[in-house]
């Protein structure tokens, strides 16, 4: 693994990668992670074109950069790019964590191992013999879905608007979920089956405002219902759950263990992630009307 060490001279660059990109926490998340563990880093926002995403990430690497997360909608593309890929990466085919080593850019997907982080230790909600519902089928759900088979729920639902692409992601995890004994399938928006434990919102709805993408029958009292998203983009979703009695919780959790997941693969060091996730919260919640 080839990771620099952090330099009493200059600070070592990353950046979040996305289009929109100026709502992101992340370059408060790293700072913080980085005032905890002693490494000397800057992270900026970048924006990249819709047509642009290669050519702003090899301009950032020219330019010095050592890494970057990739936010919506590059997770595909910024997969593409690197020739070397973490088995995790591999297996969904998009990346939200690049590192640019000598040897090769190198590609990983942190989301999953986030949100399962966010879920079972932050949350206390094993997922062991759970039914799961998995809304979307893009980028997000793409990094979710190979660390959610491994922990081993008892059935996962992949649902999502164009049934082709939730098949072609199974497909994908189906050698993983047969290995793992844990039933695997797709299904429609509105064909799902009710009464889950836990719902995972990975759709783009919240991020576009569209309406909400399931039918209530896919909850019950007390299904844990998460939405990828936090902050206002999230409230529509998770005020729907908790008028169905479900248990709300937003992505906030799972943005800063995907992250620590991220510094850890660029400087060797894991950071704390509940003083931060506190922090975030606190601001949220100072920053509301």
């Amino acid at each position: 693994m080839n990771t620099p060490a952090a330099s009493p001279h200059a600070a070592c660059r990353y950046a979040v990668l996305g289009n929109p990109v100026a709502h992101s926490r992340s370059p408060l998340i790293h700072a913080a992670f980085a005032e905890q563990t002693g490494q000397r880093l800057q992270y900026e926002r970048l924006l990249a074109p819709l047509d642009g995403f290669a050519a702003t990430v090899q301009a950032f690497a020219a330019s010095g950069g050592l890494g970057c997360n990739v936010t919506v909608p590059f997770k595909f593309e910024a997969f593409s790019l690197c020739p070397r890929h973490t088995p995790r990466a591999a297996l969904a085919q998009a990346a939200n964590t690049l590192r640019f080593d000598d040897e090769g850019w190198l590609a990983d997907n942190t989301d999953g191992v986030g949100l399962m982080a966010d879920i079972q230790v932050a949350a206390g909600v094993p997922l062991r013999g759970q039914r799961v519902l998995l809304v979307g089928a893009g980028g997000a759900a793409a990094g979710v879905l190979g660390p959610l088979l491994e922990a081993q729920p008892a059935e996962v639902v992949v649902a999502n608007r164009t049934l082709t692409k939730a098949e072609s992601l199974v497909a994908r995890h189906a050698a993983l979920a047969q290995g793992l004994g844990v039933p695997l399938r797709t299904s429609g928006l509105a064909s799902t089956g009710k009464g889950f434990d836990v719902v995972l919102n990975a759709s783009a709805s919240s991020l576009g405002g569209g309406e909400l993408p399931v039918p209530a029958s896919v909850l019950r009292g007390g299904t844990l219902a998460v939405d990828l998203m936090y902050g206002a983009a999230a409230e529509p979703f998770l005020a729907w759950a908790r008028s169905h009695d479900a248990v709300a919780r937003d992505g906030l959790g799972m943005l800063v263990e995907q992250a620590a997941e991220s510094f850890a693969l660029w400087r060797g060091v894991r950071p704390a992630t509940a003083p931060v996730v506190r922090m975030l919260r606190e601001q949220l919640a100072a920053a509301k009307p």
